[in-house]
């Protein structure tokens, strides 16, 4: 494809003859530059691609997309490279956006359940459907390994393109902070976007709240409506501040469009009422919590704003088999019960608790820890969090990366303070887990909290298998077969 074809609509200045190149691939990794391709130069937090443009053209670029000028024959300055790189994808690819309806979610959390809960209720209406996400990535019924929430743009156009050769009409998506910072989907048109919340996460990049803020309420100007969460200050600020019109749900407000009446939770999931003005109907899914409930609602209003009658929306809610990770109720055959979440924010630890409050019978047991190389103050809020909706806490590691795991739970262990909550401290995931089952009592509700969906884990000499549904399955075989050891965790707490 020649290089004027794939700066299509994006102003720049250059030799006129490097738009007749020929072009390859576009890269804006300079180590991944082979000859016949363009390398775009991206400022990044650590990195400046600018720094390796002569490096990239000993490697074979046929040319140089840079912000600035770079002193090279074969560059086009443009005035955002982000943004140009994001629309180069999109070209180079054939748009195939253009293709696809988009649905976009965004928000601290929920956006997991939201978009596996859309996609469920468009195939059920008859679509064929692909899905972009923390999990993985769906084509129809194929799945791909994600490696971010909200892939890079030659990842994610290259997705769509295959998505509309395969005859998708839908595409669902998470779409993070950092993307919309970055300017990931620039170019991108979607049906819709959905805020789900907004609470403290990603501050190491962001650096405030309102920077975080900022970069959500992107996706708003970026589609055809709106669906805003009225329970949250964020969202109601996005309903102001939008550009586009704006549906709103809520679990508890009449003042919002639609909203969840009659609320029943227990352990196996919530029923309510979906109400709005002259509509209603009942909702009955296997996802336990108020927080559930209100992830059931955005997917609901979010399919009708795309056409989905109320009445199918609610028979698909009704027959959804519920989400890897998300309040996942783990069959184990012990007089307790075992669930395992993705919570991994302040917020999201207390309104999984809170959730399980509901319906425990015996003691709240939570067994969390907080990741290496992100946002340390998050750590004590985390454990503050744990400790006030807990009845019992255990507190170990996470993906602690490259950083020391004691010094991760050291910066945690000050959210304690001021709370009477035991707890105990055992660094290594997998013996906290096997400590955990030893010591649950009947009736108890234990909640491994952190990793969801993942199966591994990340530690400071590369990443290793950890699914913690096989570990609990392992970790009780052992415990049936050689009972249970007394031993005694290496840290008490109170």
């Amino acid at each position: 494809m020649k290089l004027q074809q794939i700066m299509e609509s994006i102003p720049y200045t250059g030799a006129e003859a490097l738009g007749e190149l020929e072009i390859e691939e576009i890269t804006c990794d300079s180590r991944r530059v082979m000859p016949g391709m363009v390398f775009v130069c991206v400022k990044g937090g650590r990195m400046d691609g600018h720094d390796h443009a002569a490096e990239a053209v000993n490697r074979g670029a046929a040319a140089v997309i840079a912000q600035h000028d770079v002193g090279l024959d074969c560059q086009a300055v443009v005035e955002n490279t982000r943004r140009a790189y994001a629309v180069m994808c999109a070209n180079f690819y054939g748009n195939p956006s253009r293709k696809l309806k988009l649905i976009g979610i965004t928000g601290t959390n929920g956006k997991t359940t939201v978009t596996n809960l859309l996609k469920h209720i468009l195939e059920y209406a008859g679509h064929k459907v692909g899905l972009i996400g923390t999990i993985q990535n769906e084509i129809d019924d194929m799945a791909l390994p994600a490696k971010y929430t909200t892939p890079d743009p030659a990842q994610l156009h290259a997705l769509f393109a295959r998505m509309a050769a395969a005859g998708c009409d839908y595409v669902v998506m998470e779409v993070s902070s950092h993307a919309l910072e970055q300017d990931r989907v620039a170019g991108c048109r979607f049906e819709a976007a959905v805020f789900t919340n907004l609470t403290q996460d990603h501050l190491d990049y962001h650096g405030t709240m309102e920077n975080y803020f900022q970069a959500k309420k992107k996706l708003f100007s970026l589609c055809r409506v709106g669906i805003v969460n009225f329970d949250d200050p964020y969202g109601r600020r996005i309903i102001e501040e939008a550009p586009c019109p704006i549906h709103t749900f809520s679990v508890a407000d009449n003042a919002a469009e639609y909203t969840a009446k009659n609320i029943v939770i227990t352990a196996q999931g919530s029923r309510f009422a979906f109400l709005g003005t002259g509509i209603i109907a009942r909702i009955d899914f296997p996802m336990p919590g108020m927080f559930s409930v209100s992830n059931a609602m955005a997917a609901a209003v979010c399919a009708m704003a795309a056409g989905i009658p109320l009445e199918k929306t609610a028979v698909a809610l009704n027959t959804c088999p519920g989400v890897c990770g998300r309040t996942q109720v783990l069959k184990t055959d012990t007089p307790y019960t075992v669930i395992d979440d993705y919570a991994h924010t302040p917020d999201a630890i207390e309104k999984i608790l809170s959730a399980v409050r509901e319906f425990a019978q015996g003691r709240i047991v939570i067994l969390f820890g907080c990741a290496g190389n992100r946002d340390g103050k998050k750590r004590p809020l985390m454990a503050a969090a744990a400790a006030k909706g807990a009845d019992f806490v255990i507190l170990t590691s996470d993906n602690p990366r490259s950083e020391d795991p004691v010094k991760i739970i050291q910066d945690a262990l000050p959210g304690f303070e001021g709370y009477d909550t035991p707890y105990v401290v055992i660094p290594d995931r997998y013996q906290a887990i096997r400590w955990a089952l030893e010591n649950c009592r009947e009736g108890d509700v234990l909640l491994l909290a952190g990793k969801g969906h993942e199966d591994y884990q990340v530690l400071d000499y590369g990443t290793i298998c950890f699914d913690e549904r096989k570990v609990v399955q392992e970790l009780l075989e052992k415990i049936r077969t050689e009972g249970k050891r007394a031993v005694l965790p290496p840290q008490p707490g109170k």
